[in-house]
């Protein structure tokens, strides 16, 4: 019938996972990210009740009722013409605002979603590119996207993702205050420009990190791990962050630097000391206060991508 609106029957449950994603790893700044093993999970069920009842788990408890729910309005406003009643379900273990691509993994996860709900397929490059545009860069949202150690390359025809190596030595160990920082806070403290040497050494740099990486070089990570664009200005919004650094390398890793936009700090080193690094910089990071909202554990590489999850 035309004019007809869909009835909720029209919509399905479907279900999504995706993981979190660090990215810049120091040089390799709005270019590199890498998938590790925490994940979003993002459910629909419709119902007759009329409305989107959107239910938070994990760390999106702490959220404020009125925060604006990424994944509930990419699917509203997807879903066109459809009467969007059902129970929106979310469940994360990735730390909200603390560098570890949050925001990212919610607009994977949305898209995809919205096309699930529908019976649709999944369409990869169209979801990429949507959470892409969305985020302005796609350092998190290809790893979330796709999985395993990933950099985009900006192009006339718009981002091409490539996969890159990554030697199972390299372990990783993470820490955050318990004070978050939003992208946006933490651009507005870059400098517009740079100088054509600093742009330089940073090249020379990102090779060094790749190399290091795909081979689980010690030195080379340390090398690809100094920055002059972007960490010098985030590290002035996290607290404690030098003693944070400090205590990491005294516990065995290699290079330390910040997570994404931060607050939460990376750190490269072998996987064996991955446990012990990420102690030892949570406990910089609580320095006793025992404030839950501080945290650190070892991470591992996922080459797990979004998933359709059986519902």
């Amino acid at each position: 019938m035309i004019g007809r609106r869909p009835a909720v029957t029209d919509l399905s449950s479907a279900r999504v996972r995706v993981p979190c994603s660090t990215s810049n790893l120091g040089a390799g700044f709005d270019t590199l990210g890498l998938a590790l093993d925490r994940f979003l999970d993002v459910s629909f069920t419709p119902d007759s009740s009329g409305s989107l009842r959107v239910v938070r788990e994990g760390t999106l408890r702490t959220l404020p009722e009125d925060e604006t729910d990424i994944v509930a309005e990419i699917l509203k406003s997807r879903v066109a013409g459809v009467s969007v009643s059902g129970v929106l379900k979310m469940h994360s273990d990735i730390p909200v605002g603390r560098g570890l691509g949050a925001s990212a993994a919610a607009r994977v996860a949305g898209h995809d979603l919205a096309l699930a709900v529908r019976g649709l397929p999944r369409n990869d490059g169209a979801t990429f590119d949507s959470a892409y545009r969305e985020e302005g860069h796609g350092d998190n949202a290809a790893p979330s996207m796709f999985g395993g150690l990933r950099a985009v390359a900006e192009t006339e025809d718009g981002p091409m993702v490539m996969s890159l190596p990554l030697s199972p030595q390299v372990g990783f160990a993470y820490a955050a205050p318990s004070v978050g920082v939003s992208t946006d806070e933490a651009r507005r403290q870059l400098p517009k420009s740079v100088s054509h040497g600093l742009a330089t050494a940073s090249l020379g740099r990102l090779v060094a990190l790749l190399q290091g990486l795909a081979e689980g070089d010690a030195d080379l990570i340390r090398i690809g791990a100094q920055d002059e664009l972007h960490v010098p200005y985030r590290m002035a919004l996290i607290p404690r962050a030098s003693s944070v650094i400090s205590a990491g390398i005294d516990a065995g890793a290699w290079a330390v630097t910040v997570s994404g936009a931060g607050s939460g700090l990376i750190a490269m080193c072998d996987q064996s000391d991955a446990e012990g690094v990420a102690e030892a910089m949570h406990q910089a990071f609580d320095e006793g206060s025992g404030d839950p909202e501080c945290f650190g554990f070892s991470l591992s590489p996922t080459e797990r991508g979004l998933e359709r999850v059986a519902f």
